[in-house]
């Protein structure tokens, strides 16, 4: 008889949301996570000095109010949320800005000559913005639930994933404000994948908005980690498992890992065509990061820019779209694109009272070891002069620092693979990815569809397939409060 019905190993988003499933599916759950505390990509920790808790990875959550799981679990009655009324702004030259407000009839108000393409470009995803997250957020491979919605979205990322993708638009605004969205994916644009990911996440932005989670994004895991824990199953930390031997006996095993380390935990029990497959999926390029403790708000040249729960850097699309075609090349942008949030203008817990946390990455290549501190604090300053007076102290992590800090993030690579239009299809395998060869070993990370974010539908999507396969139960239980 086995220990457990399942286990998990890794509590990331993904790994935590499989648990939840199956925990509330009457199973015996157990996690096992390598560090010291529960989260992956969304852990927060004093990383500058004390008082300013900020967030390791991610720091808002575009997904977190659209993902099928997260509505399904009642994320917005777990965790308290703020969701600023300016979802996202791009910084131009000479005290410019684009903005695109939760509002979607007030940010084409904004755009001016382009509001009205802004607007047909959007607003019918928008009205569909549930569908579409149910559409994007399974594998491509099957038939989707809503063809009608994917026909509109498909006709746009075609669009904009092209090189006829400035034909809607007259002025620089515009196109500025959705290449730093699309520019997200870590990929060369235009493209059909940045394409898809850009507009994607910029219909959330006009639907649910971009929530941030008051004190930071642990909350969204700790509030997953109490489900678990609530409806019988153990989390253990600090348990780095190097072979799927080492597991107790259990009827499913769940990785919340990529494929190479499926690899190395499962060795000799890997098919052989499988392997090929595991080993031929890429990872991508990679993200250096810095913390920042601040003295003040930074001091943005476009006042309305302070409002913005994210800012992307780095002017014009054209220059956006210079500096990621110098990243997929393999080298350094000498004007880079830079996502930044400043979430303790929207938390005052987040930082000591007039204080302030700011988080900031740039794109880099690959295994990159170079510490981006100064081009960030340089891209900044561009737009926000003044911005490196207010700097109390400062945290940066390379992309091979990265690495280190999770493995899920091979050379650097957050998305946990490359968001490239193949391995979207191919992610690693077509046809049910989450489910692998081996009997009752599945495969729940961003290295399968839907792909990265915080949405824990990976996770959701493993562990489905795993209650049907290995339990035949056909439907999910009740996740919410």
């Amino acid at each position: 008889m086995s220990e457990f019905d399942a286990v998990v190993v890794g509590s990331g988003p993904n790994g935590l949301a499989a648990a939840v499933v199956l925990a509330r599916a009457g199973l015996s759950v157990a996690v096992y996570e390598k560090s010291a505390t529960i989260g992956g990509g969304a852990r927060t920790a004093e990383l500058t000095l004390p008082g300013f808790a900020h967030d390791v990875c991610s720091a808002v959550h575009p997904m977190a109010f659209a993902s099928p799981f997260f509505r399904a679990f009642g994320i917005r009655d777990r965790v308290d949320f703020v969701v600023p009324e300016l979802s996202y702004g791009q910084p131009l030259d000479g005290g410019r800005a684009a903005l695109a407000w939760h509002d979607l009839e007030r940010t084409a108000t904004d755009l001016g000559r382009d509001g009205g393409a802004w607007r047909r470009l959007f607003a019918p995803l928008v009205e569909h913005a549930t569908e579409l997250a149910q559409v994007t957020g399974t594998s491509l491979a099957r038939w989707p639930d809503h063809p009608a919605t994917l026909a509109r979205f498909g006709t746009r990322v075609l669009e904009q994933g092209s090189f006829g993708w400035n034909a809607r638009f007259r002025d620089a605004a515009a196109p500025a404000l959705l290449t730093g969205v699309m520019a997200h994916s870590i990929q060369p644009m235009p493209g059909l994948a940045p394409a898809a990911a850009g507009l994607v996440l910029a219909t959330h932005a006009h639907a649910g908005g971009w929530p941030i989670p008051a004190g930071g994004s642990q909350a969204i895991v700790d509030a997953m980690a109490a489900d678990v824990l609530a409806h019988g199953g153990s989390i253990t930390t600090g348990a780095e498992i190097r072979s799927l031997a080492e597991l107790p006996s259990s009827g499913a095993v769940l990785l919340d890992t990529t494929p190479r380390a499926l690899l190395a935990l499962a060795g000799d029990r890997v098919p052989r065509g499988y392997a090929r497959s595991l080993r031929r999926f890429r990872y991508g390029n990679a993200v250096a990061k810095v913390d920042f403790a601040l003295s003040g708000p930074v001091p943005w040249a476009n006042g309305e820019l302070r409002g913005a729960g994210t800012l992307h850097l780095g002017g014009t699309r054209a220059e956006v779209a210079a500096s990621e075609s110098e990243v997929a090349a393999g080298r350094m942008p000498a004007s880079p694109y830079v996502l930044v949030s400043q979430p303790s203008g929207f938390d005052a817990s987040r930082a000591p009272a007039g204080k302030h946390v700011l988080w900031a990455y740039t794109h880099v290549p690959a295994a990159s070891t170079a510490d981006a501190t100064e081009s960030i604090t340089a891209q900044i300053e561009r737009f926000a002069p003044g911005f490196r007076d207010l700097i109390l102290a400062s945290a940066s992590k390379s992309a091979v620092e990265y690495e280190s800090y999770n493995p899920n993030y091979v050379g650097g690579d957050i998305s946990g693979g490359a968001p490239s239009l193949a391995q979207l299809l191919r992610r690693p395998t077509l046809f049910e990815p989450w489910r692998t060869p081996m009997r009752g070993v599945y495969l729940a990370s961003s290295s399968t569809p839907p792909g990265p974010g915080v949405h824990g539908l990976g996770g959701l999507n493993a562990a489905t397939s795993v209650l049907r396969h290995e339990f035949g139960i056909g439907s999910l239980p009740h996740l919410g409060p």
